[in-house]
């Protein structure tokens, strides 16, 4: 998907979000908090913490609230290819520790402690992906971590959900391990790569088991966490 495909669902994206994740019973800003937490613990787990970050991908902004209240961070830059959804972003968002701004016009400098994305793969030409990864790489700082999300094409119910969403009906899903072969052809480190968002919300008692099953791939949703070295 192009710009210009994604400024004309600027104003439309959170509810065209909303009715396709509606079958799990869960909004968008359920899995957005799930998302941040669980990073959060993986973050706790490797003694990392992270002052600044950079949301890949950003759309209408979303995550940001959850960087600073979960991660704590001082300070949220989110990049996207869309002027229209940076505007959405920007004015549900914008403070003095947030900026918005269009990939082509951000030059990486290498001073992010941690990278964010989620469900931007899918939506990358395949033979474009190296180049992305270049450009995140290249923002980060040394040691500088990268929280990959996406969604899960071993999923049905992802996979479902997906069709529902006018702008994903036709993306190319990335599986954990291409996703793995990705990054590390790129110089970055695996850390860790585990499986979120398994129970639907008629399941949500289930959901204490969601850690012991992180690591199979069951969840709606993966996370590869991975170090520029």
């Amino acid at each position: 998907m192009n710009f210009r495909e994604f400024d004309r669902y600027a104003h439309e994206y959170d509810e065209a979000l909303t009715k396709g994740l509606r079958i799990s019973g869960q909004d968008r800003d359920f899995f957005a908090r799930g998302r941040i937490a669980w990073l959060a613990r993986e973050l706790q787990k490797n003694g990392a913490t992270s002052l600044s970050v950079m949301d890949f991908g950003c759309g209408t902004g979303s995550s940001t609230p959850y960087f600073i209240e979960l991660l704590g961070v001082r300070s949220v830059i989110g990049i996207d290819i869309s002027t229209k959804v940076l505007e959405v972003a920007r004015g549900k968002y914008s403070t003095l520790n947030t900026q918005f701004i269009l990939m082509d016009e951000y030059q990486p400098a290498g001073c992010f402690d941690l990278a964010f994305c989620n469900g931007v793969f899918h939506h990358i030409a395949p033979d474009k992906r190296a180049e992305i990864i270049s450009y995140i790489s290249s923002a980060l700082c040394r040691k500088g971590l990268f929280a990959l999300w996406e969604n899960n094409p071993w999923n049905p119910g992802a996979r479902y959900i997906m069709k529902k969403i006018p702008f994903d009906k036709d993306a190319t899903l990335v599986s954990a391990l291409e996703a793995r072969r990705l990054l590390q052809a790129g110089g970055f480190e695996i850390i860790s790569t585990t499986f979120l968002f398994v129970f639907p919300k008629v399941l949500s008692w289930f959901r204490i088991f969601e850690p012991f099953l992180a690591r199979l791939p069951f969840g709606a949703q993966y996370q590869v966490l991975c170090r520029r070295p």
